[in-house]
């Protein structure tokens, strides 16, 4: 595989600073809002994904798997 020198990256990397690339949001796959929790909402999540070796978006997708089911 091929590195780039330091110059290549710095050159890069001004580029996309000076020119971020447009995404449309129409076309945009997953659209999720942002969620505000409380703070012992997210330590819960947290503990729960720590102890579990999951990220906390899979703690909170499972939680709510669990709901649907339990609705059923």
């Amino acid at each position: 595989m091929e590195t780039m020198t330091e110059e290549e990256a710095f050159a890069l990397d001004e580029y996309y600073t000076a020119n971020p690339p447009k995404v449309d949001p129409a076309k945009a796959r997953i659209r999720v809002p942002m969620l505000r929790l409380d703070n012992a909402t997210a330590e819960y999540i947290a503990k729960e994904a720590l102890a579990a070796n999951k990220t906390p978006a899979e703690i909170i997708s499972e939680m709510v798997r669990e709901r649907i089911a339990a609705s059923l």
